[in-house]
């Protein structure tokens, strides 16, 4: 190892010489060539663990020089290189001693010749088997409970390295604890191991195994020297008395003794179980002690354990105890009995004992001192009883009996809380009670002829029942208890079950279109409800009623005998009663009205229609023949001259609005009413030829809408006519607005 260590150190030195060789070299220009390398190892491939191996790297290399060139080998072990020389040597080799498992590996060599290089392949080297460990200990004596420390190394081999110790006892093939651990990074492993109470000579073997590759190499199992164990203390040991047969009223003594070695530190602790009962238990001496007066109650197995730390020893021992006598036996004539009726109870030993004492007790009380009981029962003497029985200091306690005395149950009350009224739907609580009587009682709810629901009650307290009824109900109760009577029944409670208004809805009896004065009927009706029930109807968009009705019904009728346009409309209906909430009142559908008029009625609207135009065109017609007559007999009066027509009404006449308008129409009206004369007032002769007079009017204002004054020419004509015709006289106004 140490001239591995100086052949690595080295090779730097050889690397440097190479350099310099090559650079001596790098003038000349021989030529050369390498031929092949190749390695060789020796003795083989596969070694022993500590057996001595050679690697050799063989060069063969051609040159015109006579002197060999300077070459540079490398060596490597898994690509990493470990040794580099310059040699002019074909053979350069390396050397391993005493291989390790680390040694294995995949090795290769190079050769560097100036820029020409070479590697050969990899080979695989195997270095079977791990180096013995070395086991040491930290005491080779050791008291029981102790530790042993135990450290296992191999100092040839390189981490990491997993140890297994085992503990055996000598003599004995089986390996009574295992324990394994892995080093990391070091070459041993300390392990802590506890002797126990069956330990006396102890050993140790150590083995150690090393991952290499895809294997795993084990080494040799290596003992450790013996390690003696010594007792802290002894196993226990029973001690009984009275020794031989153990009767019943015998003071029994049961004793647990160990020793204990000077070198224990302390006492361990002792324990006596009677089964998994501790019974006595000693922690500052050497045994440990139950006394008792025996009876059968004592016949058992009894285990003595002594702990201390770490150990535990155990011993066990059987107890038989003579009965002296039987456990005495307690009769009754019966276990359930009415409030009333005779309750006997007995007490006997079985067999054929000496005298003894009796006893007959009801739980911790006294009721006999003999072996008989006898009383009328009540229903304070339900309760458990039992006997006991005594010869000199055995005293031993019989079964017990459960005594149950019932009491007759009063009649049940059934109630509810009557202060709200029920409304469908809602859940209510009915009550039954017995006031009287044993309990447990069983109580059974009765709705209608079905049962509804059961409950048992420990006490006189009230049995509650809850039900959800959805109309009037009638309730009934039964009550039961261990008495021999037949069951009682309630009275019966009847409930009012109140329900709310549902599915409102607005209908039209008749018709939904109505004759004007015939019937308007409107019902508004409910699915459910309790009465009353108040109903209201409205008329669209009106927040009042305009009918309200309270009854007991499920349905209200509005009647309007004689309908009008009046009624006409859309129509809804709200019905309530004490059990709807205000919030939940919605309204009906709603429903629309049409009021429309009789035939006859339309008739006579027709006929008055048409007589009143009629007698508008009658009078209308009048008017305007009047009109054209009083026309016809302007012309007669226009004959007078024409200077009237000059005064200041005349002035005032051509002024007036309506005036101009006639004018335009060649008619005057003002002329008309104040010129209509007679025709034979005229003066003058119905032959006279025909004349004209000219007027000039000057309007005293201007026109209306013009900005100028205007004068107007009046023209009257007179002609002659026959004595047989009527004379007719026209007049014409012309009107000029330039005044021309």
């Amino acid at each position: 190892t140490q001239l591995r260590w100086t052949q690595e150190g080295n090779m730097w030195l050889g690397v440097l010489l190479t350099l310099l060789l090559c650079a001596s070299l790098e003038g000349q220009e021989n030529p050369f060539t390498i031929n092949s390398i190749h390695m060789e190892i020796l003795p083989r491939q596969e070694v022993r663990n500590g057996e001595n191996l050679t690697l050799q790297c063989i060069v063969d290399v051609s040159t015109t020089s006579r002197v060999k060139p300077q070459h540079q080998v490398l060596f490597y072990k898994d690509d990493v290189l470990f040794h580099n020389v310059s040699s002019m040597e074909n053979t350069e080799s390396y050397f391993i001693s005493q291989a390790r498992v680390y040694d294995a590996g995949r090795y290769k060599c190079t050769v560097i010749l100036n820029s020409k290089e070479k590697t050969t392949a990899e080979y695989k080297v195997l270095v079977k088997g791990v180096s013995d460990p070395r086991v040491t200990l930290d005491k080779k004596e050791v008291i029981e409970g102790g530790v042993v420390m135990v450290t296992c190394s191999v100092p040839e081999e390189k981490p990491p390295i997993h140890f297994t110790i085992e503990k055996l006892e000598l003599n004995v093939k089986d390996v009574k604890q295992r324990r394994e651990k892995t080093a990391q990074s070091q070459n041993f492993v300390t392990l802590e191991f506890t002797v126990e109470e069956q330990d006396r000579v102890i050993s140790f073997y150590c083995q150690a195994s090393i991952v290499s590759g895809t294997s795993v190499e084990i080494s040799n199992s290596i003992r450790s020297d013996l390690v003696t164990v010594r007792e802290s203390f002894s196993n226990p040991k029973f001690h009984i008395s009275p020794k031989g047969v153990i009767i019943e009223g015998d003071q029994l003594l049961i004793k647990c003794t160990i020793q204990v070695t000077h070198q224990a530190q302390s006492f361990p602790e002792i324990i006596i179980q009677k089964d998994k009962e501790i019974v006595a238990h000693s922690r500052n001496g050497s045994e440990a002690v139950y006394s008792v007066m025996a009876t059968v109650e004592h016949n058992s197995n009894y285990t003595c354990k002594v702990e201390a730390s770490r150990i535990s020893k155990v011993s066990s021992i059987v107890v038989n105890i003579t009965e002296l006598f039987s456990r005495p036996k307690l009769k009754s004539s019966t276990t359930r009995l009415d409030q009333g009726e005779g309750l006997s109870l007995w007490c006997f030993i079985p067999g054929a004992p000496p005298a003894a004492n009796f006893t007959i007790q009801k739980g911790d009380v006294i009721m006999s001192q003999d072996q008989n009981f006898t009383k009328i029962a009540s229903e304070w003497d339900s309760g458990t009883y039992s006997c006991v029985a005594g010869i000199g200091k055995v005293v031993k306690r019989s079964n017990k009996v459960q005594i149950t005395v019932c009491e007759m149950l009063s009649k049940p009350s059934i109630f509810h809380d009557s202060r709200s009224e029920v409304i469908k739907g809602q859940t209510i609580e009915v009550s039954c009670q017995s006031v009287n009587g044993s309990s447990p009682i069983s109580y059974q709810l009765l709705k209608g002829s079905d049962i509804l629901a059961n409950q048992n009650v420990s006490s006189n307290e009230p049995a509650v029942f809850k039900d959800n009824p959805t109309k009037d109900v009638e309730y009934q109760c039964l009550a039961d208890n261990c008495h021999s009577h037949a069951s009682m029944f309630s009275e019966v409670l009847r409930v009012k079950v109140i329900a709310p208004v549902d599915e409102v809805k607005l209908s039209v009896l008749l018709n939904e279109e109505v004759e004007s004065g015939q019937a308007i009927v409107l019902r508004c009706s409910v699915k459910e409800g309790s009465g009353p029930i108040t109903y209201k109807f409205y008329k669209d968009k009106e927040n009042k009623p305009f009918h309200e009705v309270t009854s007991n019904d499920t349905q209200a009728i509005w009647h309007e005998p004689t309908a009008s346009k009046e009624q006409e409309g859309r129509y809804y209906c709200m019905a309530s009663n004490r059990a709807t909430p205000s919030k939940n009142i919605l309204p009906s559908n709603t429903l629309t009205v049409r009021v429309y008029l009789a035939p006859w009625k339309k008739g006579l609207i027709a006929v008055v229609v048409i007589t009143v135009i009629i007698v508008a065109l009658i009078l209308g017609a009048r008017f305007y023949f009047l009109k054209k007559a009083k026309a016809k007999q302007m012309p007669v009066e226009m004959s007078r001259p024409a200077a009237p027509l000059l005064n200041s009404n005349n002035e005032k006449t051509l002024s007036d609005p309506n005036t101009e308008a006639n004018r335009h129409y060649g008619y005057n009206e003002d002329v008309g009413n104040h010129a209509m004369k007679p025709l034979n007032e005229n003066k003058e002769p119905l032959t006279l030829d025909v004349e004209y007079t000219e007027v000039e009017v000057t309007s005293p204002e201007p026109h209306r809408g013009l900005g100028t004054k205007g004068t107007e020419t009046v023209y009257s004509e007179i002609r002659k006519a026959d004595p047989d015709l009527v004379e007719n006289r026209y007049s014409r106004t012309e009107g000029s607005l330039d005044g021309t």
